[in-house]
């Protein structure tokens, strides 16, 4: 019987063969990404790729060997195509990419909207974006700052994406399916939230508590010690204030900012109510141009793949082949269709760059309805 040693020394001997044939077969697969960059033909050919996984697992026998040898040659298949897409990409065949880089934004003339009224946590953020004296606006909803964008009453809007204590705020994820509407800023403040009501409010005379459910869920520890109290959601933190001020009710109360509560005339009966103390909402900025800024470090993208297993596998080997940093993968249900879901991924890098046109070009090639939603 053969020693451990002496299996090594001849799996040593098979792994060098394997080597060679590796090196081999890549540079057949060179010459075919050659022959297609020349002739126009697609790099990935689904019912080829399928035929070859049938032909290749009836050689081998056992359901372990056959599960083994598909697993292998997805792997070779798929080195095959980021190599010739690589290709593509280096003989000018980019795909459709058509974002303009730019130096910087116009915000000194730009025209900004944002949700909710005086006093919002998105006024905050755009204030800190563009300026405290920036030309802006409010509208009542994300969906009308969307829609204020794309039909140019303004020229950007600044929307919340993202807390960092209840998530994402899967609404905006697909308002940017949705509307042609682009990323091209971000910014990130900190959320504290008190609890404001009418001048000579006690807390024994609140019933209602109002604010945009998320406010109510990062301030739940605090009102759920209240059990007596109705929470209601309505759009905005800054709505809830001024529904307060505007019913002239001693029973009701907002969780709304410091600001928010100085703005609308209110009395602040708590301060610093949140669940977690360092909590902070990222802001996204969004326009309707297909720009990104040259010093750009961060794009992303949402895709569907096929409803089978290891798709969504494949498809994130993109990020790793070319060296990509991916910071976020959320995911959203697809509207009509069970349990199939859209995903929506950040990663780091700039649509100059030779690795992102890489993977972008074996995404769109791979994925279903692939959208860059921006690169800021």
């Amino acid at each position: 019987m053969a020693t451990l040693e002496e299996l090594r020394m001849q799996l040593d001997e098979i792994d060098d063969q394997l080597v060679n044939l590796y090196e081999s077969r890549m540079q057949v697969c060179r010459e075919v990404g050659e022959l297609k960059v020349n002739t126009g033909r697609k790099v990935f050919d689904r019912q080829r790729e399928r035929e070859k996984l049938e032909a290749v697992s009836a050689k081998v026998s056992g359901d372990f060997n056959k599960k083994g040898i598909q697993e292998l040659y997805e792997q070779l298949m798929s080195m095959s195509r980021k190599l010739q897409y690589q290709q593509l990409v280096g003989a000018g065949a980019l795909g459709r990419l058509p974002f303009i880089e730019v130096d910087s934004l116009d915000k000194s003339n730009a025209r900004v909207v944002f949700p909710g009224v005086e006093g919002a946590y998105s006024q905050a953020a755009m204030q800190h974006y563009f300026g405290e004296n920036c030309n802006s606006f409010h509208v009542r909803t994300f969906r009308d700052a969307m829609e204020a964008i794309e039909e140019g009453s303004a020229d950007y809007a600044v929307l919340p994406i993202e807390n960092s204590s209840a998530g994402a705020v899967d609404e905006m994820y697909d308002h940017l399916v949705e509307f042609e509407n682009y990323i091209v800023g971000e910014t990130v403040i900190p959320i504290t939230h008190t609890l404001a009501g009418l001048p000579g409010t006690k807390l024994d005379d609140i019933q209602r508590v109002y604010s945009k459910g998320v406010a109510l869920l990062q301030a739940s520890r605090f009102l759920n010690e209240h059990g007596n109290w109705q929470q209601i959601s309505v759009a905005n933190t800054s709505i809830a204030a001024k529904k307060v001020l505007d019913d002239q009710d001693y029973t009701q109360a907002a969780v709304c900012s410091a600001y928010a509560a100085k703005v609308h005339g209110l009395s602040v009966l708590e301060e610093n109510i949140n669940d977690v103390p360092n909590n902070s909402t990222r802001f996204i900025v969004v326009t309707n141009q297909k720009i990104f800024l040259h010093d750009a470090s961060k794009i992303s993208i949402c895709f569907e793949v096929p409803h089978e297993s290891g798709s969504l596998y494949h498809i994130l080997s993109h990020f790793i082949y070319n060296d990509l940093n991916m910071t976020k993968i959320e995911s959203r249900p697809i509207e009509g269709r069970n349990w199939e879901y859209r995903f929506f991924v950040d990663f780091e890098g700039n649509m100059a760059d030779a690795a992102v046109k890489n993977a972008i070009r074996g995404l769109r090639e791979e994925a279903r309805n692939l959208k860059i939603l921006g690169n800021y």
